[in-house]
């Protein structure tokens, strides 16, 4: 494996979830994989199919998508031993796992560990709808701990998850590699002129409780006293969809309310949306890299947060306004009304591109596959070098 070249390069890139599934990391794993296929990476996406639903084998864009079971069909922890196996028995060159929420993630390590492969992590942090899980989470970390102190590299999407995870890991920041995720939503700068429509709000995000769309949602009604032309549209698709339907049928506002998502390969079609709203809210308990918010702020829209994680940092920037996390459905309407009437304009921004992702991939992969060194073996309560804050950086522009 020392000094493979890009043709000669496999990669498995293991993930709980994948298309047709939709979400952040789903649509991280299908940008980047077709671009490393065409540059000549040999890339195979292994991923898990609870119900059974989907081909156990194909292929698209010229990379390799591999399915196994997982357990239980009905709940979202994605135990699937046959990720060991697979793991175990295949010539894989670099192991890429790509978040580390589900029970996928410690397989894919302790396989690829078994079998001496590299492995890399990508946090991809965000929530869950799960309150128990969300406490949960610090604990997870620790137990987590000995299989991510082993990892080649580990990879964050945002700048301030080198300090937060490094800080809950006992890890010093040269074990992580900055990479944010891509944008190529704004690729057409006239879409950045479009004149928006005054009485069009939109609540973005893939439609999961945690998400906060029904926040939004129980503003309206405050909002329409005021602004009676106003109407919403929640831009997304998930689980959470039927709940949201029938709030916004219980506070009567099914005339005002409308919810549906762009399929993720039309992209230009979602860039068309967002340049057409007055506002754009995300009310998210927890984003690590909010794309959604960023995209909308790289069309020039007026942008409302929480208070939060993430989307924090673009009000300390100067391109959003951010509200409590926790405000009252008048206190949020308030808000959005004042934004309506006073917006915060973004600047110009270019956002990193899937392109510049992929960049990134690359470099680590060979850095990786032709370094002989393996990070030694860490127990799970080894010290290592002594953990640093790093200086707060901007953690969406490189």
């Amino acid at each position: 494996m020392d000094g493979a070249t890009l043709d000669s390069l496999r990669v498995v890139m293991v993930s709980a979830r994948y298309l047709p599934y939709m979400g952040g990391v789903e649509n991280h794993i299908y940008q980047v994989s077709r671009r490393l296929a065409q540059r000549g990476v040999d890339v195979t996406v292994l991923t898990t199919d609870p119900r059974g639903q989907w081909p156990v084998q194909e292929e698209t864009e010229g990379f390799h998508i591999k399915r196994v079971k997982a357990w239980p069909a009905n709940r979202d922890y994605f135990f699937a031993p046959a990720i060991m196996d697979i793991l175990t028995h295949g010539r894989w060159d670099i192991v890429h796992v790509q978040s580390y929420h589900t029970f996928v993630a410690p397989l894919a390590m302790s396989a690829a560990q078994r079998a001496h492969i590299p492995y890399i992590v990508t946090f991809h942090g965000g929530g869950h709808s799960s309150r128990l899980r969300n406490a949960a989470r610090g604990l997870q970390w620790q137990m987590l701990r000995p299989l991510l102190a082993r990892a080649a590299k580990l990879v964050a999407t945002a700048r301030f998850e080198i300090g937060l995870y490094g800080k809950a890991l006992r890890l010093p920041p040269d074990r992580f590699v900055f990479s944010p995720n891509g944008g190529d939503i704004a690729a057409n700068p006239q879409l950045a002129q479009t004149p928006s429509d005054p009485a069009l709000l939109i609540s973005v995000g893939r439609l999961e409780k945690y998400k906060g769309h029904h926040r939004v949602i129980e503003a309206m009604p405050y909002i329409l006293k005021q602004r009676p032309e106003v109407r919403l549209r929640v831009l997304g698709s998930g689980p959470y969809e039927q709940e949201l339907k029938e709030l916004a049928q219980r506070l009567g506002l099914a005339d005002r309310v409308e919810i549906r998502g762009v399929p993720l390969a039309e992209r230009n079609a979602m860039a068309e949306t967002l340049s057409r709203a007055a506002l754009v809210v995300l009310m998210s308990e927890y984003e690590t890299h909010p794309m959604a918010a960023l995209e909308a702020i790289a069309l020039r829209r007026s942008v409302l947060v929480a208070d939060t994680s993430g989307l924090s940092e673009l009000a300390e920037n100067g391109w959003a306004r951010a509200v409590p996390l926790h405000s009252s459905a008048e206190q949020l309407a308030s808000a959005m009304l004042d934004q309506l009437q006073h917006p915060i304009a973004p600047p110009a921004i270019t956002l990193p591109t899937w392109d510049d992702c992929t960049n990134d991939l690359i470099k680590l992969y060979r850095e990786t596959s032709t370094n002989t060194e393996r990070t030694p073996a860490l127990a799970g309560g080894a010290r290592v070098s002594e953990y640093r804050p790093q200086v707060r950086q901007n953690s969406f522009i490189r």
